[in-house]
């Protein structure tokens, strides 16, 4: 007697929730990219521009400001996590709020200090 083999059932997942890694794979077209570009180029100008400028102590705070929106368009369109599911958007938004903890943190301990009353 042959053990037959069981069949497993396949069924469809329209929204590719138990194997997201199997999606279908969006094409971007290089009039985004051509968009993507422009915008990173505009920033860039932007930030040579803000440093030209004295605005005390938010020059940081802007630069950092540029540095992060330019990191998110770069986040977003070139490694394609606009494009990805939920779970994967989550996990990189949790690591990007947790850089901007981070460099939240740093600069308050570098603000609260008493410069040269030591």
């Amino acid at each position: 007697m042959a053990h037959e083999p069981q069949h497993e059932q396949h069924y469809h997942d329209a929204a590719n929730v138990t194997n997201p890694e199997h999606a279908s794979h969006h094409i971007v077209t290089p009039r985004v990219y051509a968009a993507v570009f422009a915008t990173l180029l505009a920033c860039t100008a932007l930030t040579v521009f803000a440093a030209d400028i004295n605005l005390g102590v938010f020059n940081p705070i802007i630069a950092l400001a540029i540095a992060s929106f330019k990191g998110v368009i770069v986040i977003l369109f070139f490694m394609h996590v606009k494009y990805q599911s939920r779970l994967i958007k989550v996990t990189v938004g949790a690591g990007f709020f947790m850089f901007l903890v981070l460099v939240t943190m740093t600069l308050s301990d570098y603000i609260s200090r008493a410069w040269g009353l030591w």
